[in-house]
């Protein structure tokens, strides 16, 4: 699938990294600008039932503001960039169709690069992928130099080790009859854009302790038994088996570690990936950053002036 190719819809973008307090600001944005509907920029909150732990804005919320992005496809079904990059141009179009304004909450940085970037995606070819995939369990060296025949310049962006990257190189070069790197100039590249976008930024150690925080209230308010009841209705997918707070709680389910052990590891998986979702976004130099101390809602007035611009 590639580009939804969808008109272009000014919007504003509220990014950071997890537990900065995107949500909150966007929630205070809507009820001060009663025009503002949000869309949701993240690769787990699309799947039903994974509430708790993606931080999904609670039914009270929803019911207050219109929010799109949320609830897409069960936790057992696929869920591409390109079908968020389509969905997101769906619904930027139908919320500037009726005036409104769209706030976006990006705590994914693909996706917000495929819709702030107009990025064409290639499709996905599920059975050249598993092939490929099992090839790589034997000589991913083999495999890297045949992308490097078959795609110099896709092979001169990534490690050789990165088995996943070259098994996806090698999938677009055999599925689609083009080279990887022909479906646009990547993600190094930053051209001027109709969205907005506003950081929030947190110092290191301030984040952490929120990050921790934030994971024992999701225990206290029973993300061990939504994963057990989702673990009992069917297989995850296997992106969406890789969230945060899922993977560790089915791991005890498993009986591969206790519940005390799962939610140490969430807490530092989650601070390391935070510490990778500040990396990405701070590449950007379209973005501009607010300095956060005690609450995201300092960054209320900057906000508030993008979106009534």
């Amino acid at each position: 699938m590639s580009r939804s190719g969808g008109a272009a819809v000014p919007a504003v973008a509220i990014v950071g990294a997890t537990a900065s307090g995107k949500s909150d600001l966007a929630m205070a944005i809507a009820r001060l600008v009663p025009r503002v509907e949000i869309v949701a920029v993240d690769a787990m909150q699309v799947y039903r039932g994974m509430d708790i732990g993606t931080a999904k804005p609670t039914p009270a919320e929803r019911a207050e503001v219109r929010h799109h992005g949320l609830d897409l496809v069960a936790p057992s079904e696929p869920f591409t960039v390109a079908d968020f990059q389509q969905m997101a141009n769906e619904a930027l179009g139908s919320i500037s169709s009726r005036g409104g304004a769209p706030v976006l909450v990006a705590g994914t940085g693909l996706y917000l690069s495929a819709l702030v970037n107009h990025l064409e995606l290639p499709g996905s070819w599920p059975e050249v992928r598993i092939r490929l995939e099992h090839e790589a369990l034997g000589d991913l060296g083999a495999m890297f130099q045949r992308l490097e025949t078959l795609d110099p310049v896709a092979a001169s962006r990534m490690e050789p080790t990165n088995a996943r990257r070259i098994v996806r190189a090698l999938e677009v070069c055999e599925g689609s009859g083009r080279t990887f790197s022909s479906f646009g100039p990547g993600l190094e590249t930053y051209p001027q854009s109709e969205i907005t976008q506003i950081g929030l930024r947190w110092t290191r150690e301030r984040l952490a302790v929120r990050i921790e925080g934030r994971v024992h209230r999701m225990i206290e308010q029973g993300l061990f038994g939504e994963v057990e009841r989702l673990a009992g209705l069917g297989e995850f997918s296997r992106t969406a088996r890789q969230a945060l707070g899922y993977k560790e709680l089915l791991d005890v389910l498993d009986g591969l570690c206790s519940l005390d052990e799962a939610v140490e590891t969430i807490i530092v998986r989650t601070r390391q990936f935070a510490v990778r979702q500040d990396r990405w976004f701070r590449r950007d130099p379209r973005i501009r950053w607010i300095d956060i101390e005690m609450d995201s809602l300092e960054a209320l007035p900057v906000l508030a002036e993008a979106v009534m611009a």
